[in-house]
């Protein structure tokens, strides 16, 4: 059967957010083709109106469509997600008005966007950041952290800190934290805090078993309001890319966003 649909181009950064609020009233679906900033003007063109957005990855890390488990070839991409079906989750909104889907943070993971060259990134593709995320790590450089979840702030020494949506990438190979769920009205703090590289190491190795916990060298909480402060200040990261310095605010929307993943029940 065929089915009808417009091809559009876009020509500048935020267009996409402009041409899918426009249009998207008389479509079924929007789909994307590209990285994960235009991935997320679309979605948050599209937050709290119901209409399902498909992601075909067409960027170098396609975070989104990883934690989704969209196949990373277009081809396979669309077929996926023609048989698929559109499932509701949270979508976390930044104090500026930029909403995220997976996370938004500081330290390490917004290091390795920051330090990873274009030529690596399109001669390596996503194993340019793995590379530049394992030399950041073994650095184990800290930076002193004040984050406030729902009132309760909390103060130290971290190596990153995020605000986290979904809580796994590759398929659940790598796992951010305990439970975390992008359906459960909650952001997820995760802060790492190792002393040394010994203990970075221990904590990359337990994100690849699915170990971890709260204990001396990570902490975890769950709120409805996280802000993110940093001294001196920080460059910031959501959904892989980079928005500004540190402060920032993230707040929960509950069900505001809506995905075409895998077919079934």
């Amino acid at each position: 059967m065929d089915v009808p649909f417009e091809l559009v181009l876009t020509e500048r950064p935020g267009h996409a957010r402009e041409l899918a609020a426009a249009r998207a009233p008389e479509c079924g679906a929007v789909y994307t083709l590209g990285g994960d900033g235009t991935v997320m003007e679309v979605v948050g063109a599209l937050a709290h109106t119901g209409t399902p957005v498909g992601i075909i990855p067409g960027g170098t890390g396609n975070l989104v469509a990883r934690s989704l488990g969209v196949p990373l070839d277009p081809e396979r991409a669309v077929r996926w997600l023609a048989t698929g079906r559109a499932v509701t989750m949270d979508l976390g909104l930044l104090d500026g008005g930029r909403y995220f889907a997976f996370a938004a943070g500081v330290g390490v993971d917004a290091r390795m966007i920051a330090e990873t060259g274009a030529a690596a990134k399109q001669r390596f593709g996503i194993l340019a950041y793995a590379t530049t995320a394992t030399r950041a790590a073994l650095q184990c450089r800290t930076m002193e952290t004040h984050v406030t979840v729902d009132g309760a702030t909390v103060t130290g020494q971290s190596a990153a800190a995020l605000v986290a949506n979904m809580g796994n990438v590759l398929n659940g190979l790598i796992t951010l934290g305990p439970d975390i769920r992008s359906d459960d009205g909650q952001l997820d703090l995760c802060l790492f805090t190792p002393r040394g590289t010994v203990e970075a190491v221990g904590v990359a190795w337990r994100m690849f078993r699915g170990g971890l916990k709260d204990g001396p060298a990570m902490m975890f909480r769950q709120g409805s309001v996280i802000r993110v402060e940093c001294d001196p200040p920080q460059r910031f990261h959501a959904d892989g890319e980079l928005l500004g310095s540190t402060p920032f605010e993230a707040r929960i929307q509950p069900g505001a966003g809506a995905f075409l993943v895998a077919g079934g029940s």
